[in-house]
């Protein structure tokens, strides 16, 4: 029986490994198909605390694990393929093995949707981004689109014109599913203009993007955009499926936290990172609530004991 398993390794999960191994709890860290977690797609992370002079994501990630490692923490690869309450505690499945935990550590974030074409993985994170305060300020004077019509989109695109030369908001419908207050703000803004309803068929670059082709869905006329920079904002995925059984989620599938703790519906089950926020979405809080679930995991083995 273990004492903590961790689901995911992004800075959540790596953080909490940390934070558990340092209190001799030995935990142990099941990696996700994508060890390290969103970030390692990042080719510079520039507003982590600490590096002034930045670092790829992947170099971060393996910093976080080598500090969990130096303390005790153990990695297994692969996938949470199951979890279910068992003995006491918890047994949480990775294909044909099977481990028994007193505690469980959701770390396993949310993924950025993505635009269904072919050539947008060539460019994810070579001018294509899913987060738009991570990277803008690398497209300073550059001309970019924000693809979506909601909240995000709309307040991605008015961040980005602190930086950018023009923003582009590209959407697939004649609406807008944005609040109407932040919709107007973004037609107001000089440096940010319009192409609805319009999608992104084909991105085009060598090593970076420098274009997109766009299609008007009710007219079929394409047309060739320059652009620097495509940010995503069509929403993210809370990777839960496997725990909804279990704990309680939101209507977007994020998992639902007590306040002011990491604390889930179920008894010895803890959240943390992007899988439980909604809204932000930075490395830097996905870390801190890391180190939350730690503790929580810890006050919670204490009080079987005692």
């Amino acid at each position: 029986m273990e004492n903590v398993v961790i689901a995911g390794s992004g800075p959540a999960g790596l953080t909490a490994a940390l934070y558990a191994a340092r209190a001799d709890l030995q935990p142990v860290v099941v990696e996700g198909t994508t060890p390290g977690g969103q970030l390692v797609v990042s080719p510079e992370v520039e507003n982590y605390p600490g590096f002034p002079n930045g670092l790829s994501g992947m170099e971060l990630m393996e910093l976080f694990k080598k500090q969990a490692e130096r303390f005790g923490a153990r990695f297994a690869p692969g996938d949470v393929t199951g979890v279910r309450a068992a003995d006491g505690g918890y047994a949480v499945e990775r294909g044909s093995e099977t481990l028994h935990t007193r505690t469980l550590v959701i770390a396993t974030g949310a993924e950025a949707r993505r635009l269904p074409i072919p050539s947008e993985p060539k460019f994810y994170g070579k001018g294509v981004s899913g987060c738009a305060t991570c990277d803008g300020a690398f497209f300073r004077d550059r001309d970019v689109l924000v693809v979506g019509g909601g909240n995000t989109a709309m307040e991605d695109a008015l961040f980005l014109t602190r930086f950018a030369k023009s923003v582009t908001i590209v959407h697939r419908r004649d609406y807008l599913r944005a609040a109407p207050v932040e919709v107007d703000k973004a037609k107001r803004h000089p440096k940010i203009k319009w192409m609805i309803p319009w999608v992104v068929d084909e991105i085009a670059g060598d090593e970076t993007v420098s274009g997109a082709t766009l299609r008007n869905r009710e007219t079929g006329e394409t047309r060739e955009v320059a652009c620097d920079g495509i940010f995503v904002a069509i929403g993210h995925d809370p990777k839960t499926e496997m725990f909804r059984s279990l704990v309680d989620c939101d209507e977007q599938g994020f998992v639902k936290v007590q306040r002011a703790s990491t604390r889930t519906s179920a008894p010895g089950i803890f959240a943390c990172g992007d899988v439980c926020d909604p809204v932000y979405k930075q490395a830097v809080l996905a870390a801190g609530t890391g180190c939350m679930a730690a503790l929580d995991a810890q006050k919670y083995l204490e009080s079987l004991e005692g």
